[in-house]
């Protein structure tokens, strides 16, 4: 604990000391909510200005090849990475620490940024660096009586009892079985942080997962309690002969090409909630409708180019979506399972429902212990607008059959077509569990206790069968090449469907997210969806 952290930093327009013709130290920061990948799309490409993990490795691969290079100083910013992030980003951390000694510098000590930073040989905070070892936590605001009071009601139909994808619209509080589920997954992520800092700090997962409840308010008090090695500002750390990362790049070796004579990988990436046609983005921040939307067309797109390409002997299809459209999911499931080449899938944050539906029939399936996976089930509902009609002087009318106006939001459904929506919800839920039934080797009976629309942790989906390996990109990067009898420096590529001409799509994605539906998944009713509005805390 009383080792000398004396570092060699300087600002980056100062000169070296005598002697020294190279940096000895190079600072790296990292802030930012670090996605494992960059976008695919040009319209998010654009809008995204953090940067990825798969960046930060290529960064570090340059640094670990750096022979004039004693050291790096990992500088936490506001770090708001997901915990499946975190742990990516302790994977590569590590791999650096095997090279070089590595210090990470944490002004705030969260649970996630500890995961990532435990990575690091050593941990060091400021005196008042602020602390919040609280645990994991998650919140959800239901709308249900928020709706009624304006008129709204929500009709929804679930298959089965742990299916909560719209029961935030549909009902006033959570029910017993979705919250049973979420602190399981919770217990499960709190098991996978403490394994990672009992690692990293070497003490047993009991003494690390006592942190959680241990009520540190002070760095002081972690340091005494060996959550980390040292309590000192960074000026404390900083010497003479450092620079920044940015300021060292023409001191970087480029990265050796990849050896491609026996072949390559295809990265494909499924991002967002799955829909029907053209992958999409829509910058507005509201439920249902914000955020990326991976389109069956694209994917299925990619995924048949990465087939019909010679070089590519195998496939890593990288999810992180927690689902959508059974109809899209069933279209992408097609063209994993009828692959010839390996097909490996890696999850992230989430891939749930539909997110893993696409990853039933892959020859291998990689998580991370933070990933939320599994909610094997089938959701079906809508908006119902007559007393928000009736209030406003609104007067829908009606003219032809009913049946072909029944997803109209303007009456609730009547008890036939209700008993037709769940008998249509109820084939997709046996079509979902046969895939995971045969995909993973599972008896329908097992596939049916561990689906009714119940989440997952990486750790306890692995226990069950559901995955096959935790782990993040760089793991199913690896298992990729050792099904396809590649070199273990065989190149990867990110896969865009065919014609993917930059500046038609880019307009055509701006046009596309000017227009916003209150339900964004077209004419489908039937979901493999799992509402993504869980965010650990």
């Amino acid at each position: 604990m009383g080792m000398n952290l004396k570092l060699p930093f300087l600002n980056s327009e100062d000169s070296l000391p005598g002697g020294v013709t190279r940096p000895t130290w190079v600072v790296l920061d990292l802030s930012g909510p670090y996605p494992e990948r960059q976008p695919g799309s040009p319209l998010a490409a654009l809008l995204s200005r953090t940067e990825s993990v798969e960046a930060l490795a290529a960064h570090v691969q340059k640094l670990r090849a750096a022979s004039w290079l004693h050291g790096v100083l990992v500088r936490f910013g506001e770090f708001t990475a997901s915990p499946a992030s975190a742990h990516a980003v302790r994977g590569i951390l590590a791999d650096l620490a095997a090279e070089k000694r590595v210090v990470a510098y944490l002004p705030q000590l969260t649970m996630t940024t500890l995961i990532a930073a435990s990575g690091a040989g050593e941990l060091v905070a400021p005196e008042s660096a602020e602390v919040n070892l609280g645990g994991f936590g998650v919140e959800s605001t239901f709308l249900g009586e928020f709706l009624k009071k304006r008129g709204i009601e929500f009709e929804n139909l679930r298959v089965r009892e742990y299916k909560a994808a719209l029961t935030r619209f549909s009902q006033d509080h959570m029910d017993d079985h979705n919250r049973e589920q979420l602190q399981a997954y919770l217990d499960g992520l709190e098991a996978a942080w403490a394994n990672d800092l009992a690692a990293a700090r070497g003490v047993s997962p009991g003494v690390a997962a006592g942190w959680i409840s241990a009520d540190f308010t002070s760095a002081q008090a972690a340091l005494e309690a060996g959550v980390i090695t040292k309590v000192a500002y960074e000026d404390e750390l900083i010497g003479p002969a450092s620079r920044p990362f940015e300021a060292v790049l023409d001191l970087l070796t480029p990265h050796r090409p990849a050896n491609a004579k026996a072949g390559r990988v295809a990265v494909v990436p499924l991002i967002g909630t799955i829909i029907t046609g053209k992958s999409r983005t829509n910058p507005v921040p509201l439920p249902l409708l914000g955020g990326p939307m991976a389109g069956s067309d694209t994917v299925v797109a990619a995924l048949r180019r990465a087939k019909e390409d010679k070089a590519t002997k195998a496939v890593v299809l990288y999810v992180n979506s927690g689902g959508g459209s059974a109809l899209a999911s069933d279209l992408i499931w097609r063209e994993v399972a009828t692959c010839e080449k390996p097909v490996v899938v890696v999850m992230g944050e989430y891939a749930a429902s539909g997110g893993y539906y696409v990853a039933t029939h892959a020859r291998t399936i990689v998580a991370s212990p933070y990933t939320l996976t599994g909610s094997i089930g089938v959701v079906s509902g809508k908006p119902v607008m007559t007393e928000f009609n009736r209030r406003h002087g609104l007067n829908p009318e009606r003219v032809g059959r009913d049946r072909a106006l029944m997803y109209s939001p303007s009456r609730p459904y009547t008890d036939e077509e209700r008993d037709h929506v769940e008998k249509g919800i109820l084939e997709v839920y046996d079509r979902f569990t046969a895939r995971v039934a045969e995909g993973r080797n599972l008896s329908r009976e097992r596939v049916n206790e561990l689906g009714r629309g119940r989440i997952w942790s990486g750790h306890d989906a692995l226990e069950r069968g559901l995955i096959d390996e935790l782990g993040d990109l760089s793991t199913g990067l690896a298992r990729a090449r050792e099904l396809a009898g590649l070199p273990h420096d065989a190149p990867a590529w990110n896969v865009t469907p065919k014609n993917h001409g930059p500046l038609p799509q880019f307009a055509q994605e701006a046009a596309q997210a000017t227009s916003v539906s209150v339900w964004p998944f077209g004419n489908e009713r039937v979901l493999t969806w799992f509402d993504q509005d869980v965010r650990v805390r």
